[in-house]
C-alpha cells in the first residue's frame, strides 16, 4: 500500500511535460536574424567538349579524334587520366535512300581545370584541332565547405551584435541563445550562370591557336543566414 502512496505522490509534485513547454514558450526572448557573405575565385571550372565523327569521305574517326584530344591536353600540362572524364557516347543510325547505313559516333567529356588562364589555354588548343563544339559547365570552389561554415560563424556573430543593439536602449540584457536555425541556400546566385556564358559567348570565336582567350570569370558570391532567439534578462 505504502508503494501505490508514494506513486501517486510522485506524479502529483512532477510538472506535466506540456507545462514546462509552456513556460519555455512564456519566457523573454528576442529572435533576430543574422547573415554573412563573401565573394571567392573559382578553382573549378569544368569544360564540356564534344567530338563526333563527321559523315563524309575524308572523315576522321572517333577514335583518331580522341587519341589528338589526349596528346594536345597533355602537351599543355593537363594530367588526363585525372581531370579528363567520359560523360556521354551517343551512336546516330542514319538510313540512306540506298538502304546503306552509317554509324556516326559521338563522345562528350569533362575536362576539370583549376584557374582562368588554363581554360584559356584549352581553348586555344580545341581550335586547332577545330573542335567547335565546347563550352563551361561550370565553376565551384575546392574548399566550398569550410567556406560555409565560417559565414555560418559569422552570420551567428552578426545576429547577436543585431540581437544587443536592439536591447541596449531597453537596458536588457542578452542572454543565451535558446534557438537556432541554419537557413540553407542552394544553387549559384540568380543570374551568375547566364553571366558566365554570356562572357564565354563574346570571348569564345575570339580564340586563335597563336593567343589563348583571356578567361575573366566572376567570383562566387557564398552567403549564410541564420535565425536565432535569444533569452533576455
Amino acid at each position: 500500500m505504502l508503494k501505490y502512496t508514494l506513486a501517486i505522490a510522485a506524479l502529483l509534485t512532477t510538472p506535466p511535460l506540456y507545462a514546462q513547454e509552456k513556460n519555455f514558450i512564456d519566457m523573454p526572448y528576442l529572435e533576430v536574424a543574422g547573415s554573412a557573405d563573401s565573394l571567392v575565385t573559382p578553382d573549378e571550372i569544368f569544360i564540356k567538349i564534344n567530338i563526333s565523327e563527321k559523315d563524309t569521305r575524308d572523315k576522321i574517326s572517333l577514335e583518331e579524334q580522341e587519341a589528338a584530344l589526349y596528346r594536345s591536353l597533355k602537351g599543355i600540362g593537363i594530367d588526363t587520366d585525372k581531370e579528363l572524364r567520359v560523360h556521354d557516347m551517343a551512336s546516330v543510325y542514319k538510313t540512306y535512300l540506298l538502304k546503306s547505313t552509317a554509324v556516326i559516333k559521338s563522345r562528350e567529356y569533362v575536362l576539370k581545370v583549376y584557374d582562368s588562364p588554363m581554360a584559356g589555354k584549352v581553348f586555344a588548343e580545341l581550335e586547332k584541332l577545330n573542335v567547335a563544339n565546347a563550352n563551361i559547365m561550370g565553376v565551384g570552389h575546392s574548399s566550398m565547405g569550410e567556406i560555409r561554415n565560417a559565414l555560418r560563424t559569422r552570420a551567428v556573430l552578426n545576429a547577436r551584435t543585431r540581437a544587443v543593439a536592439l536591447t541596449q536602449p531597453l537596458n536588457q540584457v542578452v542572454g543565451p541563445a535558446i534557438y537556432l536555425e541554419d537557413v540553407e541556400q542552394y544553387g549559384t546566385p540568380p543570374g551568375y550562370a547566364r553571366r558566365t556564358e554570356d562572357r564565354l559567348a563574346n570571348t569564345y570565336y575570339e580564340v586563335s591557336a597563336d593567343k589563348p582567350v583571356d578567361i575573366d570569370f566572376a567570383k562566387i558570391q557564398v552567403s549564410a543566414q541564420v535565425k536565432a532567439k535569444f533569452a533576455l534578462k
